[in-house]
């Protein structure tokens, strides 16, 4: 039976008609504790249109990752209309002591914490609390006077100038304010942002502080750069609702959707399920990666980073995904709008930086290919040479982990692993896209 796709995602729906009496009713509830139930009990792959023995491709290659020494390990979940249909496990948790990776493994989720920031930000956006055409400085104060670098002097020194206009909020969410993050550059302003140790600030506020004495990298709206702006939201978020990070992010989303394992540290009890992080040395071997990225997680961290902080496991951030493919909703438990799971689903690029100048990693800004609020949207993924469906938006981790919600042909993928980005690294993040739409033989079933 046809399921209608479950938010209309921007100029992606026109040739999709809503059935009347065709929507499947799902049996799942909201629990006594009022957290979402799901059942993740697998459905065939056949009766939502994908194929058994094409998905064996997926396997095979996420296997050979394994085999051939390239990641430590994986969980992926796939499911189509609210249906799970693949739920693998592959490798082990830890390579030296061999101990089998399990479907409760705790990943760190890095940067997929910047899409949770972003549903923070839209539940207090929802209250009216902020307009994406407000200055920053309209919650931040520090920020009124900020400077923007235009050059150096023949002494090597910085020359700055007044921003053309204050940074908005609409441009902190998409990486377009002016920030950078200090460690994927090397520019004059890159090294004040190192010289600063931002991210071992002993509060959200210190590190607001030491980031209001920095210029801004370029003048606000006229370039890309990834950067620290999921962790200025986070301050924000903060000061719009009296409650630290961590306490409304599990108060207002991991608790109403049952992501028990979702937190900024992994507890004493679940520290078995923590997974090893590993990192590729200079010939690419995988070997293990020390505490000095991230940290140990053993506590409530000082300062929370809403833009790489989190841990999770793929089963909760699977429900976080369900909840924005299902437009906010996940079995009775609203957390947004299906308007404003639109607004950060949808691209708010100019086209003058979609012209592959800028991006992060193997995210390159391009015709059909921008970015929405806190993660990347494919609004023409033909002309940006994916096979995902239109409206397509994702983002990863620094470690490995990735998550799409594909709103055209309802396809929701969650993969966790654990290897740091660099050298040896295979690039399985977009290989498991083909090998997923390929087994999709049957889009309209």
């Amino acid at each position: 039976m046809e399921r209608p796709i479950r938010f209309l995602a921007a100029l992606s729906t026109a040739a999709l008609l809503f059935i009347p009496g065709a929507a499947q009713t799902r049996a799942q509830q909201p629990a006594a504790n009022g957290s979402a139930t799901f059942d993740m009990t697998l459905a065939k792959p056949e009766s939502v249109g994908f194929s058994s023995e094409r998905l064996e491709r997926l396997h095979s290659l996420m296997q050979q990752t394994v085999d051939q020494k390239q990641l430590p390990g994986a969980v992926t979940i796939l499911a189509r209309h609210g249906k799970v249909v693949d739920y693998r496990v592959y490798g082990v948790k830890d390579v030296a002591s061999s101990a089998p990776l399990t479907k409760d493994a705790i990943f760190r989720a890095f940067s997929m914490t910047k899409p949770i920031t972003a549903v923070a930000m839209l539940r207090l956006y929802e209250q009216g609390k902020w307009l994406p055409s407000d200055p920053i400085s309209k919650f931040i104060p520090e920020f009124e006077h900020l400077k923007v670098f235009k050059g150096a002097d023949v002494s090597g020194n910085m020359i700055l100038e007044d921003p053309i206009h204050p940074p908005t909020m609409m441009e902190l969410m998409t990486h377009t304010a002016g920030f950078t993050y200090g460690f994927f550059g090397n520019t004059l302003v890159d090294k004040e942002y190192a010289k600063a140790n931002l991210f071992q600030s002993k509060s959200l506020q210190e590190f607001i502080d030491k980031l209001a004495k920095l210029p801004l990298m370029y003048q606000p709206g006229t370039r890309w750069s990834y950067s620290v702006s999921m962790d200025i939201q986070g301050y924000i978020i903060e000061k719009l609702s009296g409650q630290s990070l961590p306490d409304y992010m599990q108060e207002h989303i991991f608790k109403p959707l049952g992501m028990k394992d979702t937190a900024f540290f992994v507890p004493a009890e679940k520290r078995s399920r923590f997974v090893t992080m590993y990192r590729g040395n200079d010939k690419g071997e995988m070997i293990p990666a020390d505490n000095g990225f991230g940290g140990d997680y053993a506590s409530q961290p000082a300062m929370a980073s809403g833009g790489g902080g989190s841990v999770s496991t793929a089963e909760d951030y699977f429900r976080f995904a369900e909840m924005l493919a299902n437009g906010g909703e996940l079995n009775g438990v609203r957390i947004l709008s299906p308007s404003s799971v639109q607004l950060l689903s949808t691209n708010h690029l100019a086209a003058n930086l979609l012209t592959g100048e800028f991006g992060i990693g193997p995210h390159v800004m391009r015709p059909g290919f921008g970015y929405g609020y806190n993660c990347a949207v494919e609004f023409d993924p033909q002309t940006a040479n994916l096979p995902d469906g239109r409206g397509t938006f994702f983002w990863d981790g620094a470690a490995g982990t990735w998550f799409w919600v594909d709103p055209t042909n309802d396809v929701v993928f969650v993969a966790m692993i654990q290897r740091l980005f660099g050298p040896g690294m295979p690039n399985v993040e977009y290989t498991s896209r083909s090998a997923v739409y390929q087994a999709l033989v049957n889009p309209k079933k």
